[in-house]
């Protein structure tokens, strides 16, 4: 097969593997998208499957069930510097919207915490069947931004599990009475641990500390858990951008 450029008129996700010189079948639903999109049989689309490939051929079959793009060329992207989030179990359709802008800003992982508070929050983002809607929004989010991974995401569970599960590196928890963050040293990987909406109870954050979270502060103010997830991360992202870019020059 003739290898072709990496043009593309869009992005679309491959949820099967995808090789070089093989055709790649898109979902049902990723099929409707494209119809809406008026793609035509012969347009170059770039194909992303959630974990770094990144490919680009040509549709050469589209169906109400279907397509298939015949991929010509297949790119491998590292992920950026690595952020984990801990997010609060809480109300669903703010969770959704989290979920969305954290794979904007290619949070590498999602776990998702029941803190004590979480218990109190109706209807909140909970269960398998949660888990697949937040993974199609996350879905929605890759294509349209442009990435190439998809965030981890781990089952609910409670907070001692999720601080044994956490990998090591930099700690930190977003709390309006800890240290200025931008004002940081910053280096990957880093965790980023937000709390209920209500706030965590003593004990809970007594135990966050003791497991080496370190307070850290966006503003003087008390932040509804999805401004705070979602101005975090942008704010460790940028921070790590720029520790990228001054090590390249």
């Amino acid at each position: 097969m003739e290898q072709r450029d990496r043009t593309a008129v869009a992005t679309f996700f491959a949820s099967e593997p995808m090789a070089a010189g093989r055709a790649t079948t898109l979902s049902e639903g990723e099929a409707h998208h494209a119809r809406v999109r008026r793609i035509a049989i012969g347009d170059r689309l770039r194909l992303v499957d959630g974990a770094g490939g990144v490919g680009f051929g040509n549709v050469v079959k589209l169906g109400k069930a279907q397509a298939t793009v015949d991929v010509d060329l297949l790119d491998r992207v590292e992920p950026l510097p690595v952020i984990h989030l801990m997010v609060p179990i809480a109300d669903r359709d703010r969770m959704l919207l989290v979920g969305e802008k954290a794979t904007e800003l290619s949070a590498f992982s999602w776990r998702p915490v029941m803190w004590r508070r979480s218990r109190d929050v109706s209807p909140r983002g909970e269960g398998m069947s949660f888990q697949t809607r937040l993974r199609a929004r996350m879905v929605g989010a890759l294509t349209q931004c442009g990435g190439a991974w998809l965030p981890v995401i781990y089952p609910d569970a409670p907070p001692d599990r999720t601080v044994a599960a956490c990998p090591a590196g930099t700690r930190w928890l977003l709390d309006k009475s800890g240290e200025p963050l931008p004002s940081l040293p910053i280096a990957a990987p880093i965790t980023l641990a937000i709390g209920p909406e209500g706030g965590l109870e003593p004990g809970e954050r007594t135990d966050l500390l003791a497991s080496g979270f370190m307070p850290v502060t966006l503003a003087p103010l008390t932040l509804r858990f999805d401004t705070a997830a979602i101005a975090g991360l942008g704010i460790v992202r940028a921070a790590l951008s720029a520790v990228v870019e001054r090590t390249r020059g």
